[in-house]
């Protein structure tokens, strides 16, 4: 009975002979509850009522459900979720996409996987991928033999030979490292480029002037006129990007005294030059070690730039500082003064002296003040060494 009385509602003017046989030959009308028919002929309905039950959801929440959609969006060929877009739902951005990535934890957990010791029958294939796939010259290496380094982080932050990178004795700044020139050239505006077109504010990159020595400044005082203090000089930087088969030491570029350091924990994004033209501020984001004080033409620093898969950044003379932590404020700070009662000066540094390491590439960022004559002898994109010119009066 409950079957044929589901047949009635479901088929309208249909005679049954004998209620056993075959409906007659005239047109089917078929009839569809309501909600299924909606869906039937507006099938954008129920996504947008879907979208709509997301936008009253948490924003983390809301970016946990909207994450996998995104990626598949950017992921699947000839724009399959397209049409998405139609019923009002907008994937995040590349940039916020890639920012959502934990990359601290990666790194932290690169670092940790490096320090893991090689079986000694695995290091030579392992070290071997390593120095095909990134061009790595392990003739300039004080140790040769690959079987030496126990681990990934050994390997990585390997010594030269002593005769691998003269120090250019002519020129006043030498490169403080292996790698590729960025960008190079006068700070104008407070404004400093990290890639051709894309530029950082130089006040969130250095930090503000804290420092009991600095003379107070009229709050509209651009914060180039706070660095620059010799009447004449101007404000000049240098961008050198480490590939991670380059040489992961750096040393100080000239005869200069380090007097305070500044720690920004921040985010470890990759700092390759498609990532930097990709990114604005991306130097401000990430992690770094900002290093100032004074050379014979003024102020001079040197910044050590975090990236992805940066176990560390290690300043040899800094004991206390520790970077890649698991924990940190957004947007804050440490600051550390080598100047002190029993040490008046601060650090000195020879040109050309070890200074710190990467446990894999990176950036150094130098910002200094010179006269108006200096000179970069560079060309934007070209490779260079630890050793080499980058300039001079």
């Amino acid at each position: 009975m409950a079957r044929a009385a589901a047949g009635r509602e479901g088929w309208q003017g249909l005679p049954c002979r004998g209620g056993h046989g075959p409906p007659s030959p005239r047109p089917l009308t078929l009839v569809v509850p309501g909600h299924l028919l909606c869906r039937l002929h507006f099938p954008q309905l129920a996504l947008r009522r879907r979208l709509g039950q997301w936008s009253c959801m948490s924003r983390p929440a809301l970016k946990l459900r909207s994450w996998p959609l995104t990626v598949l969006y950017y992921l699947l060929p000839l724009g399959a979720l397209r049409p998405l877009s139609r019923v009002g739902w907008r994937p995040v951005s590349r940039v916020a996409l890639y920012k959502s990535v934990p990359t601290r934890l990666l790194s932290r957990a690169w670092g940790r996987l490096n320090q893991v010791e090689l079986p000694h029958w695995l290091r030579r294939p392992v070290y071997s991928l390593y120095i095909w796939t990134f061009g790595v010259n392990m003739k300039e290496a004080a140790v040769e033999d690959l079987h030496h380094y126990r681990n990934l982080s050994e390997f990585f932050r390997r010594k030269l030979k002593p005769q691998a990178r003269p120090v250019n004795g002519l020129h006043s700044v030498i490169s403080p490292s292996d790698g590729k020139i960025l960008n190079f050239g006068q700070v104008k505006n407070s404004e400093v480029e990290q890639v051709k077109g894309v530029t950082y504010s130089l006040e969130s990159f250095l930090g503000p002037r804290t420092s009991s020595e600095d003379l107070p400044f009229p709050s509209a005082t651009p914060f180039r006129n706070q660095l620059v203090t010799r009447e004449g000089n101007e404000l000049y930087h240098c961008v050198i990007y480490l590939a991670p088969g380059d040489y992961h030491c750096f040393h100080s570029p000239t005869d200069w005294t380090v007097s305070h350091r500044r720690h920004f924990p921040g985010a470890l994004m990759s700092v390759n030059p498609g990532m930097a033209r990709w990114i604005k501020e991306l130097f401000c984001h990430n992690e770094r070690v900002v290093l100032t004080g004074d050379w014979k033409h003024g102020f001079f620093s040197l910044t050590a730039v975090g990236a992805t898969n940066v176990g560390s950044i290690r300043i040899y003379f800094d004991r206390d500082l520790h970077t890649n932590s698991p924990r940190y404020c957004k947007g804050t700070y440490n600051d550390f003064s080598f100047v002190s009662h029993a040490n008046k000066e601060g650090i000195p540094m020879r040109k050309g002296e070890h200074l710190g390491e990467f446990n894999l590439g990176s950036t150094i960022v130098l910002i200094f003040e010179a006269p108006k004559d200096f000179n970069f002898s560079l060309k934007a994109g070209q490779k260079i060494r630890f050793g080499e010119a980058l300039g001079s009066l």
